[in-house]
């Protein structure tokens, strides 16, 4: 395919990506070229007889493997947001192509001798912060990946990482297909008493494109299922898709991942051990802010002792709740609905009452403005340019001065060929003066005929955290492209999401965007003040959750898992700690725990936690100076948003903060403070 599209510079605004152009028959061809091209460039260079420089040996290796790697980054996005059964059968090619090369690349001798020559000689070199920080990590990429094993290991390790990439992308689409298979019809009024007029439309549109002529379809996507669990009077269909959700792809179940989790732990920990380590989490921590599993144990179980007293009372009083309404056996299932009951008594507010409050278009501009505001980016309509799905808008983000700055996606609403959840993802990434290309995806309710898409709070939360991922991309202002925005250490990276959602929090905020759909009506100050405290409310078990995934996530990978022999009972005893409710038969964590099986956050879900440090010990200086302050604001994007991976991330946060972090402001703030 000489006129590969994904080969060529694309003649579209921007050089964005031509996604009307390529198909999937052309990424292996164009994956193929880029690694032919590879092989031949590393091949002249190991033949060089120059002698090894940062620039003829660190920078070839750099600008040669981006190209490579962005044929990759495109797949693995569309396969995440526009999937189909051809690209998924590209990729079962495609992903053992890519880690066989990557292997060859790192497991090259004469490639590794010239990158470490030059890192031997770093200390006499006049290289820049960020020149440094580049050697580091490739000379540390060579030995993570095995430069330092001989030949037979060197072998075993190739084949270690042959598996884990197709496991990881085998449980990634069993998830996926039990996902979009399940649901749930029912014909009966009381089954769906006291769901929301928009839940019960949606559910009404899902039965008829399954086939149904009358009644009601509940899937296992957040915005069918969560509403039924918040708001359903039928403890039967609350505890249909309770148990549905909490069991997919385990037990009896054809998508079942039980082998591919057991047999990716126990990988992970053979590839830890063949490379000096003794454990895959003290081999992934070495790389991170946390450096050790004793130091992520020590902040999980310093949160747990301030978050259980609280999340025991907390479900002290929902059980009373439920008890009023005959319930003397609490459920899981139960919680929801309870919650959501008691915040709407005690503060008058609930996920129903705000909706109206948050349109999405207007959320999304509030977002914008946001930024606007705090560092004077512009955003604006880019029709031009061309986009994978009919959902998805593009726009040209400016600069303070006008100048071109990158290019956002926004892709928003759920469909069949589009995984659960959201995130952010980069199409281009930044690189000296080429400017990125970001995009943002989530899963929210469409609009329907009558009605425009209203988000919950926590959708604008959700928002509003995945546009501070993007705005770390489109800030970053790196030499190299694996040191762009957002690549850095992992519990650092949701530093920029995290703080993001503290401005909801602000009237100054919600004044901007928070307006009734049909009125137009600001929301109320007394509505701001209800959301301030409300968001303190059921911390202790939100935190809970929050520990005993982190937990569940180091008890796989923090020692041997060769000795499990239940998934079910050793789930349950890395986090019986956390526990608030006697176990369900049936129902299994791991199995769709996507983080960290299929992405990328194994022996890392704890940086949620360990970001929310930093994020409320930040934000803290901008209550301190003023929420919109330009000046603090400027700060934080030189230091931290622009930055990426080309200083360690303690150094950044302590000249944005002058001072390391400190973990009283996560404390006070989510009032957990004993």
């Amino acid at each position: 395919m000489t006129n590969n599209p994904l080969l060529q510079v694309p003649q579209t605004p921007f050089e964005t990506l031509p996604f009307d152009q390529f198909t999937p028959e052309h990424f292996m061809p164009a994956l193929e070229t880029r690694i032919k091209d590879a092989e031949t460039a590393f091949s002249k260079l190991c033949a060089s007889k120059e002698s090894p420089t940062f620039s003829n040996s660190c920078e070839v290796l750099e600008t040669t493997l981006a190209a490579v790697e962005q044929i990759g980054l495109v797949l693995h996005n569309l396969l995440s947001a526009e999937t189909s059964e051809k690209l998924q059968a590209v990729a079962k090619e495609f992903v053992p192509l890519a880690t066989r090369f990557s292997n060859d690349v790192y497991l090259n001798a004469e490639l590794f001798a010239r990158i470490k020559s030059v890192y031997e000689q770093r200390a006499t070199l006049t290289l820049t912060p960020e020149q440094h920080a580049l050697l580091e990590e490739q000379a540390l990429t060579f030995i993570r990946n095995g430069a330092l094993l001989g030949l037979p290991d060197k072998e075993k390790l190739r084949g270690i990482d042959e598996k884990l990439s197709k496991l990881g992308l085998e449980f990634s689409d069993n998830l996926l297909a039990e996902t979009n298979e399940y649901f749930h019809h029912t014909t009966k009024a009381e089954e769906v008493v006291g769901l929301p007029e928009a839940s019960l439309n949606a559910a009404s549109a899902a039965a008829k494109e399954r086939g149904f002529t009358e009644g009601w379809a509940f899937t296992l996507h957040a915005p069918s299922f969560v509403p039924v669990l918040e708001y359903g009077e039928s403890r039967k269909l609350r505890e249909t898709l309770w148990r549905a959700y909490q069991a997919r792809c385990f037990g009896a179940s054809r998508h079942s991942n039980e082998t591919n989790t057991l047999e990716i732990a126990r990988l992970r920990h053979e590839r830890a051990l063949l490379l000096g380590f003794t454990s895959h989490a003290d081999f992934t921590l070495k790389r991170r802010m946390a450096e050790s599993p004793d130091k992520v144990f020590a902040l999980l179980n310093q949160l747990l002792t301030h978050a259980k007293p609280a999340a025991l009372k907390e479900t002290e009083e929902l059980k009373a709740a439920a008890l009023k309404d005959g319930i003397s056996e609490f459920k899981r299932w139960d919680a929801g609905f309870y919650y959501n009951r008691i915040k709407k008594q005690r503060y008058s507010i609930d996920t129903e009452t705000l909706r109206p409050y948050f349109p999405l278009d207007r959320v999304q501009q509030g977002a914008f403005e946001t930024a606007s505001r705090l560092y004077g980016i512009q955003f604006r309509p880019a029709p031009g340019v061309p986009v994978y799905h009919p959902d998805v808008k593009p726009f040209e983000v400016l600069d303070k001065d006008g100048i071109h700055l990158a290019v956002l996606y926004t892709d928003f609403h759920p469909r069949k060929g589009k995984r659960g959840g959201a995130w952010m993802t980069n199409y281009r990434l930044q690189h000296g003066k080429v400017r990125p290309h970001v995009s943002i995806v989530m899963n929210f309710t469409p609009p329907t005929s009558d009605k425009p898409s209203l988000l919950s709070f926590d959708e604008v939360r959700t928002l509003f955290h995945e546009f501070g991922h993007a705005l770390h991309g489109m800030f970053s202002n790196v030499t190299y492209s694996s040191l762009a925005s957002p690549n850095t250490f992992w519990d650092f990276v949701e530093l920029p999401s995290q703080i993001m959602e503290d401005w909801i929090f602000e009237k100054e905020c919600l004044d901007l965007f928070a307006c009734h759909y049909k009125t137009g009506e600001k929301i109320p100050l007394e509505m701001v003040q209800k959301i301030k405290e409300a968001a303190r409310y059921y911390e202790g078990c939100t935190t809970l959750r929050q520990l005993s995934f982190g937990l569940l996530d180091m008890a796989w990978h923090s020692k041997d898992p060769s000795g499990i022999q239940n998934i079910v009972e050793f789930e349950r005893a890395a986090i019986k700690e956390t526990e608030l409710h006697p176990f369900e038969s049936g129902t299994n964590s791991s199995c769709a725990f996507s983080h960290i099986f299929s992405g990328g956050y194994s022996s890392g879900y704890y940086s949620y936690k360990w970001a929310e440090v930093l994020e409320a010990d930040a934000f803290e200086l901008f209550k301190e100076k003023g929420v919109f302050n330009r000046e603090i604001a400027s700060k934080f994007r030189s230091e931290i948003l622009s930055r990426g991976g080309s200083e360690h991330p303690m150094k950044l946060y302590v000249r944005f903060r002058g001072r390391e972090p400190s973990i009283e402001p996560l404390l006070r703030k989510a009032g957990l403070k004993v």
